[in-house]
Formats: structure tokens, sequence, C-alpha cells
């Protein structure tokens, strides 16, 4: 059975960090790209980073370049998203999800083509 489950979220004031874990099982871990997206109240879902397990490569979006580092551990099927200077507007459910590798990187901040999904942790950035 394939799973994703996230953990890490919690309340912080701005300016603090999280680190998001996505722990992963029941598929090959570097066969898929693993995402983070995002989805806050009122919002589109926004892609906010994807790490390719099988070659190392990441991507972020331009609203979280610079703050938010992903990062994967082969050891544990676990990918992190570790998130700093953290603002209001961070606020959001986030989501882990698999991509086959089979897709190229334009599609990884895309979910129209994820595979799997995780059920997500909430994030919560006090002003």
């Amino acid at each position: 059975e394939v799973q994703l489950v996230e953990s890490g979220g919690g309340l912080v004031q701005a300016g603090g960090s999280l680190r998001l874990s996505c722990a992963a099982s029941g598929f090959t871990f570097d066969d898929y790209a693993i995402g983070w997206f995002r989805q806050a109240p009122g919002k589109e879902q926004e892609g906010v980073s994807c790490i390719n397990t099988s070659d190392g490569s990441t991507y972020y979006a331009d609203s979280v370049k610079g703050r938010f580092t992903i990062s994967s551990d082969f050891a544990k099927n676990t990918v992190y998203l570790q998130m700093n200077s953290l603002k209001p507007e961070d606020t959001a459910v986030y989501i882990c999800a698999a991509l086959d590798t089979y897709y190229s990187p334009k599609y990884y901040l895309s979910a129209s083509e994820y595979d799997f999904w995780g059920q997500g942790t909430q994030v919560t950035v006090s002003s």
C-alpha cells in the first residue's frame, strides 16, 4: 500500500522556522519525485517545492525561494521541507505527493500528474 505521511506542522510566529517531513512507503523511493504543495483557504493550490530523489535536483516556487529548502533521506524514505523566515502568507495545509520521474521537470510544481498524495499537515504563521 502506498503511503505518504506528513508531519511537523504547527503554529509559529512570523520569522520563525518549521521542518516538515514526508515519510514514503509502498513504492520505490528513487523512481519518484516528491513535491510539496500547499492549500490555503480561498486560494488555489500552489506547488511549493519538489525534489527528484533520483538525481537530487530541486525546484522551488518563486514565493519560497531563498527561504525553503527541500532534501531527502534515502535511508528513511523521507523528504524534508525546511521552512525559514516564515510569513503569515505561508499559512496553509502542506501536502506532499509523489510523481513518477518519467515526467519532465516542467510538471514538478504542477499537481496535475502526481500519482500519490498524503493527507497534509497544517502550518499556521502568526503575525
